[in-house]
C-alpha cells in the first residue's frame, strides 16, 4: 500500500512515532463525539460498519499510522480491528495494538440504549474480557489496560486485580491503565506507587490532556520522566474542538482556535492536536477519527509550525477540570 504523497502530510516514520488511531468512534453506531451519527453508515448494518471502519483502518496505514487502540466497550472495535490485521496479513511486529478492560458494552447497537456502557473493575470481569480480547485481536495485543480507572472504583488498591494484572504482564503483552474525571492526576499518582519486582506494573498511561483540560500535565511528566509511556486520548475534546461544536457557551473558544489555525493556515482540529504534540511528555497522541477526512486532517497536525505565540493564544482557553468533566458528562451520545 502506498504512503499518501497529499501535500501537508509527514513521512511514514513520524507519523508511526507520534499518532495513533482509536476506534472508540468506529466500533459502535452511539459515541459522544459531537456529530458522530453523521460519519457511519445509516443503517448501521454491522458489515457496512466493518467495512467503514476498515477504510479508514486503511487510511491510517496509507498514513503512516502503527499503533491502534481499543476496547472490550467499543462495540465491535476489537473484532474489525482483528479481522483487518488478518485479511491485509499485517504482520504482528509491524504495528502496536492496545485494547482495555473494564467497562462493558451495553447499548445493543442502538443510539438511543439507556445504558451505553456497565463498568466493572472486578477480577471476575478482568479474566473474562483478557479472554474475549485474546480470542479477537490474538497475538496482535500488545497492550492491555484498565479502562477509566479512578481512585473511587478501588481498583488500584484491589490487591487480587493487581498481582493478576502482574501475571499477565510479559515479554507479549504489557499492562497500562487509562484514566479520566477531574481527579485523573491522583490517579495516576496512585498507579506510578504501585511496583512489582521493583519495576512500574504500569507500562504506560492513557490521560486526557487537551486545551480544554490540562490539570493532569504534571504528573504526566513525571510519568514519562520514569519512563512510562504517555498516550493521550481526546485531544480534540470529543469534538468540541473542532467546527463541528455549536455549543454557544464555547464559540468564544472556538473563535479563538479559528483564529490560530488561520494564522498558521491549517485547520482547528489540526491546531489543537499540535498543541498535544508539542508537549515533551506526550510519546502518542490517539485520533479518535471516524473517516477518512478526519484522519487526513487530524495528521496535519505534524505539519503545523507551533510556537511561543500559539502557547500565548490559546493558553487561556483552559478550563476548571470539574467544569470540563461536567460538560464532557452532558455530551449526547449520536
Amino acid at each position: 500500500m502506498q504512503f499518501s504523497s497529499e501535500p501537508g502530510l509527514q513521512p511514514l516514520d513520524q507519523v508511526a512515532r507520534r499518532i495513533g488511531l482509536g476506534l472508540a468512534a468506529l466500533g459502535r453506531p452511539d459515541y459522544i463525539n459531537v456529530g458522530h451519527g453523521r460519519d457511519l453508515p445509516a443503517d448501521h448494518d454491522i458489515s457496512a460498519m466493518e467495512a467503514h471502519a476498515h477504510q479508514v483502518l486503511d487510511e491510517a496505514w496509507a498514513l503512516g499510522i502503527r499503533y491502534f487502540d481499543a476496547a472490550r466497550s467499543y462495540g465491535r472495535a476489537e473484532d474489525f480491528l482483528g479481522s483487518w490485521l488478518r485479511r491485509r496479513e499485517i504482520p504482528p511486529a509491524a504495528v502496536v495494538v492496545g485494547s482495555k478492560w473494564g467497562y462493558t458494552y451495553a447499548a445493543n447497537w442502538r443510539t438511543d440504549a439507556d445504558v451505553h456502557e456497565l463498568k466493572d473493575h472486578s477480577l471476575s470481569a478482568l479474566r473474562r474480557q483478557i479472554g474475549e480480547s485474546r480470542e479477537r485481536l490474538g497475538k496482535y495485543l500488545d497492550l492491555y489496560q484498565i479502562h477509566s480507572a479512578t481512585l473511587e472504583s478501588g481498583v488500584l488498591d484491589d490487591v487480587a486485580v493487581l498481582n493478576e494484572l502482574a501475571n499477565l504482564r510479559g515479554s507479549e503483552t504489557l499492562i497500562g491503565l487509562s484514566v479520566s474525571g477531574p481527579r485523573q492526576a491522583d490517579t495516576v499518582r496512585r498507579a506510578l506507587d504501585i511496583e512489582y519486582d521493583g519495576q512500574h506494573l504500569f507500562s504506560a498511561v492513557q490521560a486526557t490532556w487537551n486545551l480544554l483540560e490540562r490539570s493532569v500535565e504534571v504528573v504526566l511528566l513525571e510519568a514519562h520522566r520514569a519512563g512510562v509511556r504517555v498516550i493521550i486520548k481526546e485531544a480534540l475534546a470529543n469534538g468540541t474542538l473542532t467546527e463541528r461544536n455549536d455549543d454557544p457557551a464555547l464559540a468564544p473558544f472556538l473563535d479563538v482556535l479559528r483564529a490560530e489555525a488561520a494564522r498558521l493556515e491549517t485547520s482547528v482540529d489540526a491546531v489543537a492536536l499540535a498543541a498535544v504534540l508539542a508537549r515533551p511528555w506526550a510519546d502518542l497522541v490517539l485520533s479518535g477519527a471516524a473517516t477518512t477526512h478526519q484522519l487526513r486532517s487530524n495528521v496535519r497536525a505534524l505539519a503545523c509550525p507551533w510556537d511561543d505565540a500559539s502557547e500565548t493564544r490559546l493558553s487561556g482557553l483552559a478550563l476548571d477540570p470539574d467544569e470540563y468533566w461536567a460538560r464532557r458528562a452532558s455530551l449526547p451520545w449520536t
